[in-house]
């Protein structure tokens, strides 16, 4: 647990992870010392098709998850979808039938939209994994469900499965149509060789006792990172202030093309103000940091 540039406690958490249970290298305890070390305070092992369940270990809360992968297609289309979600936070284990993965008899969004179901009827986190590695197109994602958070960064999807770890423009095109979800950024972490630590999500103690964690998360009361700290908050109808760690750039997202002051270049920036083209029919905004490393901080989306 840290104390932010605001004042606010807030806890360290990886939300996707894989061990020996399925295809990672590491034991889940090895994980978890791993995770602890670098000074997590919780992370959800999310194995496939593997339930694992919460308990402690070193002072580490160990969060239930479980990934799950399913392919198909859709009425009238040749193009093979693969979805992946993770369940997080579930109260026992949903019992998903694996052979839901590769079911011909049923349409692929079909069984995401099952999935997904299944994972809220235990309480928890349905959340869509890595879309720009799995290539999920936002029409595709409309159609197959409503998800309750989405991996805007996912680090193994970087450093060793095809160098797409950022689903920043598929966000964009949902929020665009509607969609808003609670970005997180994650490790899914398999080799153990550099994809881990690196994605994170920094939630609100407070939020955290009140509602859980997975409360927390559901609502959003969590900022995603690789490192810089970002806080984004609406402080007029027309006005929106960021303030971070020190930055080299700070960018805001929105459904428009284009609108001036939407990104900022320099040394050691803290602070900035977007003005929102409520004339222009501007209907969210989101922003991302990036520091001299080249570490990157991801705000949640504010509706306009």
């Amino acid at each position: 647990m840290f104390t932010d540039i605001t004042g606010k406690k807030r806890l360290k958490i990886g939300l996707h992870t894989h061990t020996t249970r399925s295809d990672g290298s590491k034991l889940p305890e090895e994980a978890i010392q791993l995770y602890a070390s670098a000074g997590y305070d919780a992370i959800a092992l999310t194995d496939h098709w593997k339930y694992g369940e919460s308990y402690k270990a070193l002072g580490l809360a160990v969060i239930s998850g479980c990934e799950y992968d399913v392919t198909g297609f859709q009425p009238g289309s040749n193009v093979k979808e693969t979805f992946h979600i993770v369940g997080i936070g579930m109260t026992r284990d949903p019992e998903i039938p694996r052979e839901l993965t590769k079911d011909d008899s049923k349409f692929i969004h079909e069984r995401v939209k099952l999935i997904v179901r299944m994972i809220r009827e235990v309480d928890g986190i349905a959340v869509l994994a890595h879309p720009a590695w799995s290539l999920n197109t936002p029409e595709q994602i409309l159609s197959a469900g409503d998800f309750d958070a989405v991996e805007i960064y996912n680090s193994v999807s970087e450093w060793g499965m095809s160098d797409r770890p950022y689903s920043g423009l598929i966000v964009d095109m949902l929020a665009t149509c509607g969609m808003t979800l609670p970005l997180l950024a994650t490790d899914d972490t398999h080799y153990y060789n550099g994809d881990e630590c690196r994605g994170m999500v920094m939630l609100e103690a407070d939020a955290a006792e009140e509602l859980g964690m997975v409360g927390a998360i559901r609502s959003g009361r969590f900022y995603a990172t690789q490192g810089p700290e970002i806080h984004l908050e609406r402080i007029a109808p027309d006005k929106v202030k960021l303030s971070c760690s020190p930055v080299e750039k700070i960018v805001f997202f929105s459904n428009l093309q284009w609108a001036s002051g939407r990104v900022l270049r320099g040394k050691h920036l803290t602070e900035a103000i977007y003005i929102l083209k409520t004339n222009q029919q501007e209907s969210f905004v989101r922003a991302e940091v990036t520091d001299e490393n080249g570490l990157v901080g991801w705000s949640n989306i504010i509706v306009v």
